[in-house]
């Protein structure tokens, strides 16, 4: 679907009783609301990574919280301060969301490993109830790794990038 169509779209709900319209081909998936200041177009996420993820760990907690709860939380941390270096920078999630690369299901994702970014820089969004939140760079440097996949549910205070400060 290109801007051409999306803009018709928009008009024909505009001009007509429907309220609200979702359509889903190959991959691409667009919802237009009256209702709503905010038209998104964007990947549906898998559903079977967010099924998965939220079952697996609920098992794993309720095994270990009577004794060593803390401690297991505790180590993955200590293991990667030494790991990433004083240069090294995350960039955490502000919000629970959905990661996308891209401004757009068919635009070039806002950075890629190796390219170097400047501090205010937009290095991905963030959509949090059909919200699109821009997150941007505050460091300059060289983005080293990018943690998360495109369309992938993100939690509060997840790592998404590593960034090497320069």
């Amino acid at each position: 679907m290109n801007l051409q169509e999306i803009k018709q779209l928009i008009k024909v709900v505009e001009k007509s009783d429907i309220g609200e319209i979702e359509i889903e081909e190959e991959g691409f998936k667009i919802r237009i609301s009256k209702n709503s200041k905010f038209v998104a177009a964007a990947p549906p996420a898998p559903a079977v990574v967010q099924e998965t993820a939220p079952v697996a760990e609920p098992p794993a907690a309720p095994a270990t919280p009577a004794t060593t709860a803390a401690p297991p939380a505790e180590k993955p941390e200590v293991k990667e301060e030494p790991v990433l270096g004083d240069n090294i920078v995350e960039v955490r999630s502000p919000m629970v969301g959905t990661f996308y690369r891209a401004p757009a299901p068919d635009a070039d994702p806002y950075v890629e490993v190796g390219d170097t970014v400047t501090v205010g820089q937009t290095l991905c969004i963030i959509e949090a109830m059909k919200l699109m939140n821009e997150i941007q760079s505050e460091v300059n440097g060289k983005i080293v790794k990018i943690l998360v996949e495109n369309a992938q549910p993100v939690e509060f205070d997840q790592v998404l990038f590593l960034i090497e400060k320069q």
